[in-house]
């Protein structure tokens, strides 16, 4: 199966990972302020495709360094409120981000690979219909998250990996906007 052969269209929903994926993730650490936050190449000038593919896009993210105490949900917020205006200036759009500040070790249902942010956009927008969703991330968890909520996955890694939750595998979020660019 390709991407081309799901006939993606407006009727779509797109769910992005943050760190790693739209921006660049740090190394042992957290992105805890906007100063910190770089943006993937690509992606600022790219997300509009996917505003003109998908119907909506949202971000789903883990962030436990709020549950670490290591910054605040203010702080989080004001980095989103910055990457929203950032994109809304290259014409991209966020229809939501949901977070997940709790510790791995909570096991919370939020959390990835719960679905439990999932389930908040589905409540927040009925008309998602996951098994026309893809998930966009570069972890396995994310990977997991996609297949617990029978959607799609792509998995952002410059090293190929086989598994059975990978649907496909592109190495940046730019090379996947690229191949969906062309459907």
């Amino acid at each position: 199966m390709t991407l081309n052969d799901l006939h993606i269209d407006k009727t779509w929903t797109l769910f992005l990972d943050r760190d790693g994926v739209i921006n660049k993730k740090l190394d042992n650490d957290y992105v805890k302020h906007w100063v910190e936050f770089e943006f993937l190449e690509g992606v600022l000038t790219g997300f509009s495709t996917l505003n003109a593919c998908f119907g909506r896009v949202v971000v789903v993210t883990n962030q436990q360094g709020i549950g670490k105490g290591i910054y605040r949900t203010e702080d989080l917020e004001l980095i989103h409120k910055n990457m929203q205006y950032e994109l809304a200036y290259f014409k991209g759009r966020i229809d939501k981000i949901y977070f997940s500040p709790y510790l791995e070790k909570e096991n919370h249902p939020t959390r990835k690979p719960g679905i439990g942010m999932a389930l908040h956009a589905k409540s927040d927008f009925p008309d998602i219909d996951f098994s026309k969703s893809i998930i966009v991330g570069d972890s396995m968890s994310d990977m997991a998250f996609g297949r617990n909520a029978g959607m799609k996955t792509i998995y952002i890694s410059d090293t190929p990996r086989q598994h059975a939750d990978i649907d496909w595998q592109f190495s940046s979020l730019s090379d996947f906007i690229s191949a969906v660019s062309k459907l």
